[in-house]
Parts: structure tokens; C-alpha cells; sequence
């Protein structure tokens, strides 16, 4: 069987990450409460359950306007607006079409999301299928969504590449056995990426072919 591409979504795609985070800090700050990177790193790449307006009104002891709420998500769509594709995402998009490498999405967020993110940006359709932890589908670290992709592109997962920006992903993406790239942005960079094959800074360094051609000849784990 062939090796495919599996792209993560958030903070991979795009870094739709910063947007999100600034928009709950300005949210905090009017509140007169931090919210600091390193509560916010251990729910990138997953959903643990974890809600910022729950938790913001806890420490508040009391229900806030829900306005406030309908404001952060405008305020996180407007910086939404300015991002672009990650450096070499299109090049590698590009390169993938031009040598008909089949191209998927897992994510462990919602699909009406990265679906209407992919639509905006006008990468639609570079991918044959895209996997999001909706429904049965469980959030990363869990492998599924990955095995899922590459079950779909007709793929097998040791001869594919993953590519991610978090932990939570690379566990993902290791565990179902895919070569896996970790290219972190701002609020990953710090974090625990040793468990991925290969580190970069952004995706430019290395080629679509390059990197499949690395996890045809990878040691087996």
C-alpha cells in the first residue's frame, strides 16, 4: 500500500491557537484574572472537557454576562481573519496534487470547524477526507482518528506522515504508527515534542516526497 499525508488542523494548518488563546486572555483581563500559556498548553491538540468561561466564572463566584461571551468569539474570528497557512502547508499541498499523493485531515476538533476554516482559506480541496473528533470519533491522544485517515485514503500508516504541533498529536500519530514531523508555533514550542521522528521549525525545510521517503525507510518501531 501507499503512504499518504495526515495533517493536524489547529496550529498545523493554520495557528488558529494564538487567535483562541488571545481571545480568552482579553476576556480574563477584563475580569481583572490572568489566564497564562502554561494553563492553556495542556488542552492544545485535545479536548479534555475544559471551558474558560466555566472556569472564569468559578474564580468570579458568579454567572457574567453572556454577551461577553458572544464578543470573545467575534474578537477570535477577527483575528482569525489575518492567518494564513503555516509556511510550506501549500507548497506541500501543491506538491501532493501535482504527484497524486493522497492528503487527509485528522483533528480533534469539531468538522463543522475545520471544515469551514479549510473552505475560507481555499484548501478544500487538496483533502480527500478529513477526520474530526465528532460523534464516536475520540479526541487526540487517542490514535483513532489517524487510523481512520489513513483507512480512508487507502493508505498504510508506516509508510504515511503525520504532521503536528502538539504532544497530545504526536502521541496520536505515533501510536497509530505514522512517521510523524512535529513543527510547533508560539505556545507549543516549549513543550515535550521528543516522541515525534523529526523536529522543524516549519514545514519549508523538507519536501511532501522527502518526508514520505523518510518513513518508507525508517527504522521499524
Amino acid at each position: 500500500m501507499a503512504g499518504c499525508i495526515v495533517l493536524d488542523f489547529d496550529g498545523t494548518v493554520i495557528d488558529s491557537e494564538e487567535p483562541l488563546f488571545q481571545s480568552w486572555v482579553e476576556l480574563w483581563d477584563h475580569y481583572d484574572e490572568e489566564l497564562t500559556a502554561a494553563e492553556w498548553q495542556g488542552s492544545i491538540g485535545t479536548d479534555d472537557g475544559r471551558d474558560p468561561w466555566s472556569d472564569l466564572q468559578r474564580r468570579m463566584g458568579r454567572i457574567l454576562d453572556p454577551t461577553l461571551q458572544a464578543a470573545r468569539r467575534a474578537r477570535r474570528d477577527e483575528l482569525l481573519e489575518s492567518q494564513s497557512p503555516r509556511p510550506g502547508v501549500v507548497a506541500w499541498l501543491n506538491e501532493a496534487r501535482a504527484l497524486g499523493i493522497a492528503v487527509g485531515i485528522a483533528s480533534s476538533s469539531p468538522s463543522e470547524w475545520v471544515n469551514g476554516h479549510l473552505e475560507r482559506l481555499g484548501l478544500h480541496e487538496h483533502f480527500s477526507c478529513v477526520v474530526c473528533a465528532d460523534g464516536t470519533i475520540p479526541a487526540k491522544p487517542d490514535p483513532m482518528s489517524y487510523r481512520i485517515a489513513c483507512d480512508l485514503l487507502g493508505a498504510d500508516p508506516c509508510h504515511s506522515v503525520a504532521v503536528e504541533d502538539s504532544p497530545h498529536g504526536v502521541a496520536a500519530a505515533t501510536s497509530a504508527g505514522l512517521f510523524t514531523i512535529a513543527v510547533p508555533h508560539g505556545l507549543t514550542e516549549g513543550l515535550d515534542l521528543t516522541a515525534a521522528d523529526l523536529y522543524l521549525d516549519t514545514l519549508e525545510g523538507l519536501t511532501a516526497s522527502e518526508a514520505l521517503r523518510m518513513a518508507r525507510h525508517r527504522p521499524v518501531r
